[in-house]
C-alpha cells in the first residue's frame, strides 16, 4: 500500500471511529424528527417491564411515558426494548436504545459511564428465602459463614454489598434475571436472594414455596445503612436530552399523579419522601 492509500485509509478510519464516537449522542430534536424514542427495560417489577398484553409498566415506564409526553414525544412513539439488567449499560453504550426505565440505583461507578436523571424513585433492601426460612438469615451479612449461599442478579448492585460485607466469591451464586430467583431459592442452590424489598416482595406473592424475611435488616456499608435512588439513564453524549427530560421530571415530580404511580406499584410514602432527599450529583460524587 503507498502512503497516498494509507494517508486515505487512516482518514476514512478517523472518520468511523467519530462516526463509531458520536453515534450514542441523540438529541430530543433527533428524536423528534424521526418519530420515535428507543427506551429500554429489565423486566424487573415493579420497576420496569412488560405485562402479559405487551404493555410496559412499573414506576420507571408510566413516569418516562408522562415525562416524555410533556417533550412533545407521545406513548405511541415509545419503543420499548426489554434486555437484562446487566446489558442496560452496555446498551446505552452500543446504542441501541435511547434511555433506560428500570429505575437503576444511581453508582459513581455507573456515573462514569452513563449519565442519569434526577432521581424518580426511593428503596431498600430485602431478602427472598425458602418458605420457612430454613437458614434463619436475617441479614446481608449472614452469608459472610461457611457453607451459606446467596443468589445476586449479574450487574445488580447487591454484588457489591455483598462484597463490601466481607462475603467470599465462593458463597455467592450469579443468576441472569429475577425469573429464576423463585426456582433457585426453593430448589436450594442459594439460601435467599438478595434483592430490592419491592422486589422480594414481588416474587415472593408469586409462589408460597417462597417467602420474604419479616425481620430483615437493611445492610450497613462503610459505616451507612444502604438506601438507593433510582434514575432514568441515558448515553453519556445525550446531554441535551437528560437536561429538557430533568426539567420535565422535576415538575412531574411535584404532582398528585406521580406519587400516584409510585404508590400504586408498593412505594411507601416513606420511599416516595427520600426520593428528593438525594441529588444525582451528590450520588455519583459518594
Amino acid at each position: 500500500m503507498n502512503r497516498k492509500m494509507l494517508g486515505a485509509a487512516a482518514a476514512t478510519a478517523i472518520l468511523v471511529a467519530f462516526g463509531a464516537s458520536a453515534a450514542g449522542a441523540v438529541t430530543l430534536q433527533e428524536i423528534k424528527d424521526r418519530g420515535y424514542i428507543r427506551v429500554a427495560v429489565a423486566n424487573e417489577i415493579p420497576y420496569g417491564f412488560m405485562d402479559p398484553s405487551g404493555a410496559a409498566k412499573g414506576a420507571g415506564p408510566d413516569v418516562a411515558t408522562a415525562v416524555l409526553g410533556k417533550l412533545g414525544i407521545a406513548a405511541d412513539n415509545i419503543q420499548w426494548v426489554v434486555t437484562n439488567f446487566s446489558s442496560l449499560i452496555p446498551g446505552l453504550q452500543a446504542n441501541r436504545f435511547d434511555m433506560t426505565a428500570s429505575e437503576m440505583a444511581i453508582r459513581p461507578e455507573r456515573c462514569q459511564k452513563v449519565v442519569y436523571s434526577e432521581p424518580n424513585t426511593s428503596y431498600g433492601e430485602g431478602l427472598l428465602v425458602p418458605a420457612g426460612n430454613p437458614k434463619g438469615v436475617k441479614t446481608y451479612s449472614d452469608f459472610a459463614k461457611e457453607g451459606m449461599k446467596v443468589a445476586v442478579m449479574a450487574g445488580a448492585d447487591q454484588l457489591h454489598m455483598m462484597q463490601s460485607l466481607g462475603v467470599p466469591e465462593g458463597n455467592i451464586v450469579t443468576i441472569a434475571a429475577n425469573s429464576d430467583a423463585i426456582s433457585t431459592v426453593s430448589t436450594g442452590r442459594a439460601d435467599a436472594y438478595a434483592a430490592t424489598g419491592l422486589t422480594a416482595s414481588e416474587l415472593a406473592a408469586k409462589s408460597d414455596k417462597v417467602a420474604i424475611v419479616d425481620d430483615f435488616k437493611d445492610p450497613v456499608v462503610d459505616g451507612k445503612e444502604v438506601r438507593s435512588w433510582g434514575g432514568f439513564n441515558f448515553n453519556s453524549d445525550s446531554k441535551d436530552l437528560v437536561e429538557a427530560f430533568n426539567k420535565e421530571l422535576e415538575a412531574f415530580k411535584k404532582t398528585d399523579d406521580w406519587k400516584k404511580i409510585l404508590t400504586g406499584y408498593g412505594f411507601t410514602p416513606a420511599d416516595i419522601e427520600g426520593s428528593s432527599a438525594k441529588t444525582t450529583k451528590d450520588l455519583c460524587a459518594m
